[in-house]
């Protein structure tokens, strides 16, 4: 059969190879797209894989702390271990906020754990755990912080003492873990004129600055300037225990929250990233609707082109079938040459992006499946054209 791919190729192979990159750098963003995609997913995921918890305990009524504000006593957790089923526990605290660095601040999500228990970073490339009580943190490499680095959260400066790898928030800001303790202070810390107005304020109320009753004003404002909450107590559950009986026993007996880490998951993939993942699936739909309409005009051209060589083969007996297969057969090879093109452009610029781009191989398949789909259905308003081509034309002016 002749390949009118290799004809093409032969007599005109700038445009060809061209044509192939220009549909191939479409592809290119359509598999990034879907990386994109991917990547919000795998952020959501990554911080429940890290910890290792079996159960989120939360603020009773609330989504829990990356979905809904979650606020509950840093002691919950001591009525939660003397649950059966509980094998260990462990309270947290996240805060997202701009963290102060000689080379300029940056986003990232503080998370605050108790060293020593669940919460932590899952695992170190440099340095070392948090081993003091205060002013120390691991950070995540994205954000390009060292070991040694001192940053500022609020008022106080911090010593970053090791490095961790894919610790990332939901929205894909990199977590710096620090001490619990350090964690709720940086979390309700008032500035100093907030401050003086509450004990203005305090010292006004008749109630709490009582004539002859001096300590009660302290206790107040001891109270008001300092904080006992966390957003979550992480569950750890025990060998031969069922997670959901677990987690109901702890919302029918603490009158809290209890999500297991299959629940958390769902919240974050359906709750947080939903409307980003419709509006990823609809670029999509646009993006092939496009490449389809592209490689339609491509493939009629290129064949409008060779009316006359498609004149002279019916002249000489050629069948109609034959001829569509021709014209199937270079568009199928344009689009084989496109996906190739646009893989290799993708791979190429995922890690530019700011946003984490995850390009899966099942989603590179599923790509060049759909891409022949298009270039096949593309084909049909060519091969129209060229079955309807009179043979007299091979002889013609």
């Amino acid at each position: 059969m002749i390949n009118l791919a290799r004809r093409d190729i032969a007599n005109h192979l700038g445009r060809y190879i061209f044509t192939g990159m220009g549909l191939g750098l479409l592809i290119g963003v359509t598999l990034t797209m879907a990386g994109v995609y991917r990547g919000m997913v795998d952020d959501a995921q990554v911080l429940l894989r890290a910890v290792g918890t079996d159960i989120w305990v939360v603020q009773k009524d609330t989504l829990g702390p990356f979905a809904e504000p979650s606020s509950i006593p840093d002691d919950a957790y001591r009525g939660i271990e003397g649950l059966p089923g509980v094998a260990q526990t462990g309270s947290v605290a996240f805060l997202t906020m701009q963290v102060g660095h000689a080379n300029g601040g940056i986003r990232v999500m503080v998370a605050g754990y108790a060293p020593g228990q669940m919460g932590g970073p899952a695992f170190l490339v440099a340095g070392r755990p948090i081993g003091r009580s205060h002013y120390e943190a691991v950070a995540d490499v994205k954000t390009r912080f060292e070991v040694g680095d001192r940053i500022k959260i609020r008022r106080n400066e911090y010593e970053v003492v090791g490095l961790t790898r894919r610790m990332v928030s939901s929205n894909g800001d990199p977590m710096v873990f620090i001490p619990l303790k350090d964690a709720q202070e940086a979390q309700f810390l008032k500035d100093n004129d907030a401050i003086a107005n509450d004990r203005m304020r305090l010292a006004a109320n008749p109630a709490v600055n009582r004539p002859g009753q001096p300590g009660v004003l302290g206790a107040v404002d001891a109270i008001q300037t300092s904080s006992r909450r966390v957003n979550a107590v992480l569950v750890r559950v025990a060998e031969g225990h069922d997670g959901r009986e677990v987690a109901e026993r702890i919302r029918r007996w603490k009158h809290l929250t209890a999500y297991t880490n299959a629940q958390m998951e769902e919240i974050l993939v359906a709750k947080l990233i939903a409307t980003a993942a419709r509006q990823i699936a609809l670029f999509l739909v646009i993006l092939a609707i496009v490449s389809a309409a592209i490689v339609a005009f491509i493939i009629y051209t290129m064949t409008l082109g060779k009316m006359r060589e498609i004149a002279v083969l019916k002249l000489i007996g050629t069948r109609d079938r034959t001829v569509a297969a021709m014209i199937l057969q270079e568009a199928l090879g344009l689009g084989t040459i496109g996906f190739f093109v646009g893989k290799f452009a993708a791979t190429l610029w995922a890690p530019v992006f700011p946003k984490y781009v995850l390009l899966e191989t099942n989603d590179a398949l599923r790509a060049l499946v759909l891409t022949l789909a298009i270039c096949a259905l593309a084909s049909i308003l060519a091969i129209r054209a060229a079955l309807r081509v009179d043979p007299a034309e091979a002889i013609g002016g």
